[in-house]
C-alpha cells in the first residue's frame, strides 16, 4: 500500500516528508520567481508614500501631522488585512488568497495616483495597506510549507532580498519622476501597481500541498505531490525514498482563540512584542527619513536623492541575511542584527554631515535588512500548519497596527523633541527586540512544520 493510500486509511500524513526530500529544482525556483514579484512589488509600494511624502507636503501644503494620519490609516488597512487575510488564507488556501490580495494592493495603489484630495489618497491608502499585508503573509506562509525544512529560511530570505531590490528601484524611480512637477508622485503610485505581473508566473504555482493535507483532503494532496515529485524526478532523476509517515496531529480548529492557547500563547506573545518593535523601528526610519530631512533643511531632491543611496544597502543586507540563516540559529541573527541597528540609527541621527548620513543610513538598511529577511521566515516557523497564517498574521498585524500609534508618536516627537530625539526612540525599540529574541525567542531551524 502507498504512503499516501495509507495516510488515507489510517490518518496518516507524508507530505512533509515528501516535500523535504526533494532536491532543489525548476519547480522550487518557479515559485521563488512569482512570490519575489509580490515580495518586489509589495515593498516598493509599501515605501511609495515616503517617497511622496515630501513632494505632498510642497504641493498640496500638508503638514507633518497630516502624513502621520495618511500613515496611520496605511497602517490601520495592514492591521486588517494582515489579521483577515491570514485567517482567510487558512480557510480557502494559500494560492487562491494570495492571488486576490495581489489584485486588491495593485488596483488600490492605481486608485491612489488619482488621489485628488487627502481623504481620497487615505481610503485608497487604507484599502493598499489591505492588500500589501495579506499578501505578505500568505506568501510567508507559503514558502514556509512549500520548501524543504533544511533551506526553508534560505529561499524566504532569498524571496525577500528580492523584493529589498525594490526599494532602491522604488526610491530611483520616485527621485526622477518627482521632480517633473507637480503629478510627477502620481507616477509613483502607478509604478507600485506592477505587482499585477505577478499573474503571469502564478500559472505554474501549485496550491500548498500541506494546506490540502491539513484541511483532510488527503487525495487533492496527494495529486499535487505526485504533479511536482514527477517534474523533480524529469530534471533530477530518481528521487530517495521519503522517512515514514507520521500521524496527522487532530487539533480541533478554534480560530484565533487557539492562538492564545498552550505553546501558541508564548509563541503569539512574543512574535507580536517583535513586530511591534519592529514596526516602529524599521519603519520609523524607512517613512520618515526623506520628510526628516526636509524638516531639516535639506531640499527635496538633495533627500530623495539620499535616500536612494542608503537604500542601496538594502537588498546587499537580505543577500547577507539569506547567506547566514541556515549556518546560525535565526533568533540569534536577528538578536545581533537588531543590536547594530539601534547603534547604527543613534549614529545617523546625532549627525547632519552628508557623507555620515549616507554612511549610517547605509549600515541601517544593511543591518535591518539582515533582520527583517530573516524575521519573515522566523514568524512563520513556530505555529502548526492550522495556524500558520493566523498566526503570523496576527503577529505582522499587530505590528502594523502599532504604527498608527507610532507615526503619531514620531510625529509628535519629531515636531516637539527634535530630530535626534526620533532616532533615540527608534533605537530603543531595537533594543526592546533584541531582549524578546534572546530571553524568550523559540529556536526554530531545521524544525519540520
Amino acid at each position: 500500500m502507498s504512503g499516501i493510500q495509507e495516510a488515507q486509511n489510517n490518518n496518516f500524513s507524508n507530505i512533509a516528508n515528501r516535500l523535504d526530500r526533494l532536491p532543489i529544482a525548476r519547480v522550487h525556483i518557479h515559485v521563488l520567481a512569482a512570490l519575489g514579484v509580490v515580495y518586489f512589488f509589495d515593498l516598493a509600494d509599501l515605501f511609495t508614500l515616503s517617497n511622496v511624502a515630501p513632494a505632498l507636503i510642497e504641493h498640496w501644503g500638508i503638514s507633518l501631522k497630516t502624513v502621520g494620519n495618511i500613515t496611520a490609516v496605511s497602517f490601520l488597512g495592514m492591521f486588517i488585512g494582515a489579521s483577515v487575510g491570514g485567517w482567510l488564507a487558512d480557510k480557502i488556501g494559500r494560492k487562491r488568497a494570495l492571488t486576490w490580495f495581489v489584485l486588491l494592493f495593485s488596483v488600490a495603489s492605481i486608485f491612489n495616483g488619482f488621489s485628488w484630495d487627502v481623504t481620497s489618497l487615505i481610503v485608497f491608502r487604507f484599502f493598499t495597506g489591505v492588500g500589501l499585508a495579506s499578501a505578505m503573509i500568505v506568501t510567508n506562509s507559503y514558502l514556509a510549507e512549500f520548501f524543504p525544512s533544511n533551506v526553508r529560511g534560505r529561499f524566504t530570505t532569498l524571496c525577500a532580498m528580492a523584493g529589498l531590490i525594490g526599494v532602491p528601484i522604488t526610491n530611483v524611480v520616485s527621485a526622477l519622476v518627482i521632480p517633473l512637477g507637480g503629478w510627477g508622485w502620481r507616477l509613483v503610485f502607478f509604478w507600485g501597481a506592477a505587482g499585477i505581473l505577478f499573474f503571469i508566473l502564478s500559472h505554474k504555482m501549485e496550491e500548498s500541498p500541506r494546506w490540502f493535507e491539513n484541511q483532510g483532503k488527503f487525495r487533492e494532496a496527494d495529486a499535487i505531490m505526485k504533479k511536482i515529485e514527477a517534474q523533480v524526478e524529469k530534471e533530477k532523476g530518481s528521487l530517495n525514498e521519503p522517512r515514514k509517515p507520521v500521524a496527522v496531529k487532530q487539533i480541533e480548529h478554534k480560530g484565533y482563540a487557539g492562538l492564545f492557547k498552550g505553546t501558541n500563547l508564548k509563541i503569539t506573545v512574543v512574535l507580536s512584542g517583535i513586530w511591534i518593535c519592529e514596526t516602529f523601528g524599521f519603519y520609523g526610519f524607512a517613512s520618515w527619513v526623506p520628510s526628516l530631512l526636509k524638516s531639516s533643511g535639506i531640499d527635496i531632491e538633495q533627500a530623495l536623492w539620499y535616500n536612494v543611496l542608503q537604500s542601496v544597502g538594502a537588498p546587499f543586507g537580505a543577500f547577507i541575511g539569506s547567506m547566514i540563516s541556515e549556518r546560525f540559529q535565526r533568533k540569534s541573527i536577528l538578536a545581533f542584527s537588531a543590536f547594530l541597528t539601534a547603534i547604527a540609527g543613534l549614529l545617523y541621527g546625532m549627525t547632519m554631515i552628508p557623507l555620515m548620513i549616507i554612511i549610517f543610513g547605509l549600515a541601517v538598511n544593511i543591518t535591518e535588512r539582515v533582520f527583517t529577511s530573516n524575521l519573515y521566515a522566523y514568524t512563520s516557523e513556530p505555529y502548526p500548519t492550522e495556524y500558520r497564517s493566523s498566526g503570523s498574521g496576527l503577529a505582522y498585524g499587530l505590528g502594523r497596527f502599532s504604527n498608527i500609534f507610532g507615526s503619531l508618536i514620531i510625529g509628535f516627537v519629531a515636531v516637539n523633541l527634535g530630530y535626534v530625539s526620533v532616532f533615540l526612540f527608534i533605537g530603543g525599540c531595537w533594543l526592546i527586540c533584541v531582549a524578546l529574541l534572546i530571553f524568550f525567542g523559540p529556536k526554530t531551524n531545521n524544525l519540520q512544520i
